[in-house]
């Protein structure tokens, strides 16, 4: 057995690290700021001027030095009106990103004093941010995994009343991976989502079953080979979905072991948590600053900046 560290040097963010970045809510106010105006300069909504502005002393809000007008670096931000502190926001983040199977909320509680409800509010918040629109460009594998308890399994009151949920899969040969939550196996629910995340010719493999066989009819010239699981035969040449079937176990063992359940109605926020982490297995960066690089991302604007964009059509 290999013993030795095998992370890269250039993945790697240590807790040490963490706090010697972001000591306390100022810096992690001040990171905002420089984020979403570098240097500080933004537009003063009152003045109509582009110029620095200063941090008001005891608030989260940034001035303009001549009218005084605020601004505020976390408005429509997924920290938007929490009270939970900034540093305690970030710890999360860098928890989520760093894991390899996922972390659980009765962790983010035990670790940072909140309370399970704010720590699940959080991580939902933090995987708003992890969902991305990418386009695969191939050779790729696709499978459909079903996500569920076993009926024998669950309590005699709960048999019966929601089947599985059905995920459709494809991953690029060593690179990234979508997976979409979908009503059901079937051709009308697979191919839009095919046709949305492949690029036109993308060589597909798949297994032998017989909604796949549509690829090649779809008019985006894919092309499609598939290997037939059902004779007993895994690897055909070029042929195999190993990689997709790699990804399914380790979003099952991660949900198994740390979460036990999932919801249908959240399967898919889980599901581009586990994405995100092995899209970016391979990039020479820590996962934890991609990801908070994200975070001056608006998930709804403010009041203020919706009144500028309005005024200034």
């Amino acid at each position: 057995m290999n013993r030795r560290q095998t992370i890269p040097p250039q993945q790697k963010y240590t807790t040490k690290q963490f706090q010697a970045e972001f000591p306390n809510d100022s810096a992690c106010l001040e990171y905002m700021m420089q984020k979403r105006w570098p240097g500080g300069i933004a537009l003063c909504a009152e003045c109509g001027v582009e110029r620095k502005h200063y941090r008001v002393t005891g608030r989260t809000c940034y001035a303009c030095p001549v009218c005084g007008s605020h601004i505020f670096p976390l408005a429509g931000t997924i920290f938007h009106k929490s009270t939970t502190p900034l540093t305690t926001w970030f710890y999360v983040i860098k928890l989520m990103s760093t894991t390899r199977v996922g972390v659980s909320a009765k962790q983010i509680q035990r670790e940072t004093g909140v309370t399970y409800k704010t720590a699940w509010r959080m991580m939902k918040q933090v995987r708003i941010l992890m969902a991305e629109k990418i386009k695969l460009i191939g050779p790729v594998e696709m499978d459909e995994g079903y996500f569920g308890g076993i009926e024998s399994n669950k309590h005699s009151h709960l048999r019966g009343r929601a089947a599985k949920t059905t995920v459709l899969g494809i991953v690029e040969r060593k690179g990234r991976v979508i997976a979409k939550v979908i009503p059901d196996a079937k051709k009308d629910s697979i191919l839009p989502v095919v046709r949305e995340s492949l690029h036109p010719k993308a060589m597909i493999y798949t297994d032998g079953a017989a909604v796949f066989e549509q690829l090649r009819w779809m008019g985006q010239s894919h092309k499609h080979k598939a290997v037939n699981h059902a004779a007993g035969v895994y690897v055909d040449d070029f042929a195999h979905t190993n990689s997709i079937e790699g990804f399914w176990s380790l979003v099952k063992r991660g949900i198994q072991g740390v979460y036990y359940q999932v919801g249908p109605e959240y399967l898919q926020s889980y599901l581009n948590e586990y994405a995100f982490r092995y899209n970016r297995r391979k990039v020479m960066r820590p996962m934890f600053t991609q990801l908070l690089e994200r975070t001056p991302m608006q998930i709804c604007p403010s009041v203020r900046e919706t009144r500028a964009l309005t005024a200034g059509r």
